[in-house]
């Protein structure tokens, strides 16, 4: 019964192992609505405060901003990459980061290296193991980022970007669509630019006249801030909900294998069993005749 043995010590292992991915896939599920919700109550308002700054600025173009401008003469790129902390989340760290590297060789192309803030520690990892220089190291996010954490990081951006010292921000994240969909996103936070239409043309949205009070300059000078920081704070909430997403995915992954798994080692079990008996049927039937 050796090998009959060690098939049921395997068996009884992968049990194990599926009760564990199981209820992962059940904390992954539940962390998941609650991310879900938080990313899902900012979007709105991060699409209509866009809108906003497209209808401020798309007009005749007298009205000017810093951060809507572009700083040609700055030899400096930030790109911040947002992964997890934590594996077992299915190919979302490594989108995340081929898209990262892609970019990342088109701006070195192009004359300009842009500067990594990485958040999470799986992304710091790998950029270690490429020996990557990284300038910040952000690891102590996980399943919610505070609002004023990220408006310190937004403002931060803004002051380089104003004094001229960098000539953009962008930021790797996995954008989330919905719970098939993520896609791997290298997104433009600064300089704003103002949104697309559907016809492809930026900037006044629908053709609709305005009138604005106070004054477009007063109101972009308020709103364009805030802009940079909700968006931000939204690819982090996409970051977030696309990790939980991967990790509920993998977890049902794993557990139906597992499952599939156990049915293939009881087949095997029980193949080994009944071999075992028809030998010892056969030991006995030849002895008896022997004793004859």
């Amino acid at each position: 019964m050796a090998n009959a043995r060690l098939i049921v010590k395997r068996r009884k292992a992968v049990r194990n192992i599926r009760k564990i991915t199981q209820t992962m896939q059940l904390i992954a599920t539940a962390r998941f609505q609650k991310c879900f919700r938080r990313a899902a109550a900012s979007k709105p308002y991060t699409e209509k405060i866009s809108e906003m700054i497209g209808a401020l600025s798309g007009g005749d173009g007298t009205v000017e901003h810093p951060l809507l401008q572009s700083n040609e003469g700055a030899g400096e790129r930030i790109l911040l990459i947002l992964t997890s902390n934590r594996g077992l989340c299915g190919a979302h760290n490594v989108s995340v980061l081929r898209e990262a590297r892609e970019f990342q060789k088109a701006s070195t192309a192009a004359g300009i290296r842009p500067d990594l803030e990485v958040v999470g520690k799986k992304g710091l990892a790998f950029l270690k193991f490429l020996k990557e220089p990284v300038s910040r190291e952000i690891t102590d996010v996980d399943d919610q980022i505070d609002y004023v954490r990220v408006a310190e990081m937004a403002d931060r951006y803004i002051e380089a970007y104003t004094s001229g010292r960098i000539a953009s921000v962008d930021v790797a994240y996995m954008r989330f669509v919905s719970v098939g969909q993520q896609v791997p996103t290298v997104a433009r936070l600064l300089p704003i630019e103002p949104p697309e239409t559907e016809d492809g043309e930026g900037g006044g949205g629908s053709g609709a006249n305005f009138e604005f009070s106070p004054p477009p300059e007063q109101l972009l000078a308020n709103l364009i801030p805030e802009t940079v920081k909700i968006r931000l704070y939204q690819f982090f909430n996409d970051a977030i909900v696309s990790e939980q997403v991967a990790r509920m995915v993998a977890m049902k992954a794993a557990t139906d294998a597992a499952g599939d798994m156990i049915k293939d080692l009881s087949r095997q079990y029980n193949r080994a069993r009944q071999s075992q008996i028809t030998m010892e049927l056969a030991d006995i039937v030849g002895g008896a005749a022997a004793v004859e």
